[in-house]
């Protein structure tokens, strides 16, 4: 029998990443009896091996559980999120199947940069936000001191702030309570046509894919014709339940209640997120809104390094992206390394991570490129195009205009590291917006800033300058018009497309020096002269020369008359300049990946 809808409560908790999310899913875990004492373990619901070992969330994690109050049963889905700005899109998928979010902050560390943000994405979506305190039981926590910060950046009623450790359990309890109490039930209606949200869904080898729903109105059972809207394709339904945190068969799910089904769905590609379930006999007139697509703002290509593997690295890109719809990908040709794909990532984590699941997953050994942003370009014919990587970019004559995509960046930092961070950012092109002090520790100043100039290194940058305690937070707010020009590595003449590069034209010297020296480096000597030149458009801005191998043709003359030496010299220096006009320098794939790395 389906839980009535008054009795559901569907939340998640959303916080900076390592607050204590998972450790905290853990204890309603254990307090609800959804697992054992014996059966614990810490990140109960991060299930991937990556996640484990890496110690954060990378995808979110529904479970439902059970829990009894004033003798009254209640049912409780909690969707566990990431924290790390680049999976900001899996937290968004889950406000959109929830009424409520537990809002945490650490009582040490204190509201960050992340915190704000997550709260701001509730607050949009409409959700009740229950704001909590976790790791009271630190011995140098401030409860007190954060709760201030709280009031001044999330606006937050200092009396409706709960305490909670996730790692004691004290007060998880009153949270239970506070969620019963505070969240709103769903709205929905269970008689009337089937509407159900896609939010999730995973690729099982023996079952097809599974499709992670939130029943919104109507009810479904196993057996039932289902209708996918957006492809208007029809299944029927083979297996549904719900995870408990195990996944659980049941018989019926209804309006309010968030579960899985699978019908023997065979191609990923037939599932979208954020597509509408309905009843085929009887469909709702409307679709749900669904999800904003998301944008690839970084684009890295992934070429296996045995090209026999091209098939395999297909197959296991076509099953991740079931489980990612933030990621994108295409085949492209590298002169330097071969058939590979053009991938599309929301940030540099999220391109690491990428690569991880696709290496362990699917045992692949793969090389990546180095990662480039998005950009774009108003020729003169006033058509605009989107550039993806610089073997995209038009010939110089026909640009007009060059545009890059801009973001507006908050870092949240100690006040003692304001002008080393200022001198930072300056450095990197960045627009100084405002600054806003929690308090007279710590500060939020925003730039507004080439998002090229922020996905290498600069959060590495950050956390040295600020010794750790900085943190940050983007948004991309649209593409301004920029001094780009596009800079080509020519070897022996001879221009080598894989090694092109998108920069600013006062950078681009220095960006062709730093290139350059690497390949010196990685190239072997021949035996002719060598030379290396970065250009822009038909000026060389850099060169390097790889000398030629030295070999002694007089050695088996002893004494005798000099012009016997001559003679051997010149017809030496004759076969060298015909070798360098005919000779073809291989550049070897170590070279490449040497200079794809981000620069020094």
């Amino acid at each position: 029998m389906p839980t009535p809808t008054a009795n559901i409560r569907n939340f998640c908790i959303i916080a900076h990443i390592d607050h204590g999310k998972s450790t905290l899913a853990d204890q309603f875990l254990l307090k609800t009896g959804a697992v054992s004492e014996r059966d614990i373990k810490a990140q109960t619901l991060d299930s991937m091996d990556l996640e484990r070992e890496r110690g954060i969330t990378i995808r979110m994690h529904p479970v439902t559980i059970y829990h009894e109050q004033d003798g009254t049963r209640y049912e409780l889905n909690l969707i566990d999120t990431p924290g790390h700005v680049d999976f900001n899109y899996e937290v968004s998928r889950s406000l959109a199947a929830c009424e409520g979010a537990i809002l945490l902050a650490d009582a040490f560390q204190g509201v960050q940069a992340q915190t704000v943000a997550n709260a701001f994405l509730a607050m949009d979506a409409g959700l009740k936000i229950l704001p909590t305190l976790n790791k009271i039981d630190l011995p140098h926590a401030r409860p007190d001191f954060v709760i201030g910060e709280m009031e001044t950046a999330v606006l937050t009623d200092p009396a409706e702030v709960l305490r909670v450790s996730g790692k004691t359990g004290e007060g998880v309890d009153e949270l239970l309570a506070a969620v019963i109490e505070r969240v709103p039930p769903p709205a929905g209606d269970p008689a009337a046509p089937v509407k159900a949200l896609i939010y999730n869904s995973h690729f099982d080898t023996y079952k097809g894919v599974v499709v992670y729903i939130r029943m919104v109105d109507g009810a479904i059972k196993p057996g039932q014709k289902v209708k996918l809207m957006r492809t208007g394709r029809e299944y029927a339904i083979t297996e549904m339940g719900q995870f408990r945190p195990e996944p659980t068969k049941v018989d019926e799910l209804s309006a309010g209640q968030v579960g899985y089904f699978t019908a023997n769905i065979k191609n990923i590609d037939n599932v979208n997120i954020g597509d509408t379930v309905t009843d085929a006999a009887n469909p709702t007139a409307e679709p749900l809104a669904g999800y904003k697509e998301p944008k690839p703002m970084v684009y890295s290509g992934l070429f296996p390094v045995n090209n026999n593997e091209f098939e395999d690295l297909r197959v296991a890109l076509g099953k991740l992206k079931l489980n990612d719809s933030s990621f994108t990908y295409a085949p492209e040709v590298s002169d330097g390394l071969g058939f590979g794909f053009r991938c599309g990532f929301l940030g540099m984590l999220h391109r690491e991570i990428i690569q991880q699941r696709l290496e362990q997953d699917s045992d692949l050994n793969l090389v990546q490129t180095a990662p480039n942003v998005t950009y774009e370009i108003q020729k003169k014919d006033k058509t605009v195009v989107t550039v993806h990587g610089p073997q995209d970019v038009p010939d110089a004559g026909l640009i007009e205009e060059f545009r890059e995509p801009i973001v507006r960046i908050s870092f949240l930092i100690p006040a003692s590291n304001i002008g080393d961070l200022m001198g930072m950012c300056t450095e990197r092109r960045g627009v100084f917006v405002r600054t806003e002090y929690l308090s007279q520790q710590r500060v939020i100043l925003v730039y507004e800033m080439p998002l090229a100039e922020v996905i290498y290194d600069l959060y590495d940058k950050l956390k040295s300058v600020t010794h750790g305690y900085g943190t940050m937070d983007y948004e991309v707010l649209g593409f301004r018009a920029a001094d780009l020009v596009k800079m080509d590595i020519l070897v022996h003449g001879n221009k080598v497309d894989a090694l092109s590069l998108i920069v600013h034209r006062s950078n681009a010297e220095r960006r062709g020096r730093v290139v350059l020296k690497k390949l010196r480096e990685e190239i072997d000597r021949h035996l002719f002269e060598v030379a290396l030149q970065a250009a822009v458009g038909a000026r060389v801005i850099a060169r390097e020369n790889i000398a030629a191998m030295r070999k002694n043709v007089t050695a088996k003359c002893y004494g005798g008359d000099i012009t016997r030496k001559r003679k051997l010299w010149a017809k030496q220096a004759e076969g060298k300049k015909r070798m360098k006009q005919i000779g073809q320098v291989e550049v070897p794939q170590e070279a490449f990946l040497a200079v794809l790395e981000s620069d020094d």
